[in-house]
């Protein structure tokens, strides 16, 4: 049985939605920590079972009979995020998992500025001595990130952002699609290549974009990270989280998320899906 974690959030959900059209419904399994938001998948015949990272007991229950499982990175940061997967990955060895899988990023590494990229390189540790066969799945950066960058773009014309790298944008759905082939072939061993959209892009460039999506002119604006922090908090958005897309930007300096790489497409058979065709579909009705 293939066992996916965190089926209720955005990437799990999608890749359960791409196994079930690989396999048949009764050899997967969902593990959520509240299965009653995925009811219409135990409906479909999908077995849905509590699994909760920070209870090993329910992980044992909804790990049972597993030949892989998909540990979907923890929503938590720091020593907190660690202790998390390793209590997923050690209950997927224990349940006897032929391989475990794991959702890190491109820019895993242990100097990154962006904190959840050291806690990805250390749960690649993690992986490394549990024992069993695993893969880390260096997923490149979501594209639907950028929608939230121009949320005030579209109204101002103005997309203002820190300095910064290229981005090789991906999206969840061509990121679903190829965790689905790994989780039923032999696709991967270890660390993966990066999994990315088909072009690193510069903020211009995705202003650029977004223009042609709005049909206006949406112009880059580079400013300071002390102004960007400040516009973020005076539009209402927490510090905690201004604080961390200020290492989003940081990083992408170091060029942690490029460039792009052909591995995606190759698997799909297909090309990677670019940022335009996300944001065309992210212009609000009034901009």
């Amino acid at each position: 049985m293939i066992i996916v974690t965190g089926a209720s959030g955005q990437l799990g959900r999608a890749v359960l939605e791409r196994l079930l059209d690989r396999v048949p419904a009764d050899r997967v399994g969902a593990s959520v920590r509240d299965p009653g938001k995925v009811a219409d998948l135990a409906a479909r015949g999908v077995r849905v079972r509590r699994g909760d990272y920070t209870d090993t007991a329910s992980l044992a229950e909804a790990f049972e009979g597993a030949s892989q499982v998909l540990v979907v990175s923890a929503n938590v940061l720091g020593e907190e995020a660690l202790r998390q997967h390793r209590t997923a990955i050690e209950a997927a060895v224990a349940a006897g998992a032929d391989r475990v899988l794991y959702t890190a990023h491109m820019g895993a590494s242990p100097t990154s500025p962006m904190p959840p990229m050291p806690d990805h390189f250390a749960t690649e540790a993690i992986l490394r001595g549990s024992g069993a066969a695993w893969t880390s799945l260096r997923n490149g950066f979501y594209a639907s990130t950028v929608p939230m960058l121009l949320q005030s773009a579209w109204h101002t014309g103005e997309f203002r952002t820190p300095e910064a790298g290229t981005v090789a944008w991906t999206t969840h759905g061509d990121l679903a699609d190829v965790t689905a082939l790994a989780l039923t072939t032999d696709t991967f061993d270890g660390l993966t290549p990066p999994l990315t959209g088909p072009e690193a892009l510069s903020m211009e460039q995705v202003a650029a974009l977004a223009s042609q999506a709005a049909g206006r002119t949406i112009r880059h604006v580079t400013v300071s990270d002390d102004d960007y922090r400040a516009d973020l908090v005076g539009h209402g958005v927490p510090e905690t989280a201004a604080d961390m897309l200020l290492t989003m930007f940081a990083a992408s300096r170091r060029g942690d998320f490029e460039p792009a790489d052909p591995t995606l497409a190759r698997l799909l058979g297909r090309p990677a899906t670019p940022l335009s065709t996300v944001l065309d579909s992210a212009v609000p009705a009034q901009t």
